[in-house]
């Protein structure tokens, strides 16, 4: 299976007064990486999804192990795989690596939701095709 990757410099403004990654800027890169994951993997950009679709894949569950701090002009790699997709919801593993040594270790839980409703729906099968393509367990390692 594939697992996306994503590259992402650390910038001033995901930096603390010490010159590391404030650990809160770690879901907001997490995010972005899904929002690109499914951009440019599912084919199904946020703009489409939620303005003209009206469906939104909000996180009702996030987790992150910090191993090792990242600092102003490092380069994160980002690596991306889905772990479990479910009628209406997926598991999404993101890990961040600077060079070969992790720098996060995350999980996020999505719903496919109606934004209108606000209720949850299932996969389209296009959607959910593309979902399983990057199916994977990139477990503790670069994921390569």
């Amino acid at each position: 299976m594939t697992i996306y990757r994503q590259e992402l410099p650390v910038m001033f403004q995901h930096c603390d007064p010490a010159g590391i990654v404030f650990y809160p800027r770690y879901f907001e890169m997490m995010n972005w990486v899904v929002e690109r994951f499914f951009e440019e993997a599912v084919g199904w950009p946020f703009s489409q999804m939620h303005s003209q679709d009206r469906r939104g894949i909000p996180a009702v569950q996030v987790s992150a192990e910090f191993r090792s701090p990242a600092r102003l002009g490092d380069r994160l790699d980002w690596h991306l795989a889905v772990q479990r997709v479910g009628r209406a919801s997926a598991t999404i593993q993101l890990q961040a690596f600077v060079g070969d040594r992790m720098v996060v270790d995350g999980q996020v839980n999505i719903v496919h939701s109606d934004l209108d409703k606000m209720r949850s729906l299932s996969w389209t099968d296009a959607v959910r095709g593309q979902l399983e393509a990057h199916k994977s367990d990139i477990g503790d390692n670069r994921g390569k």
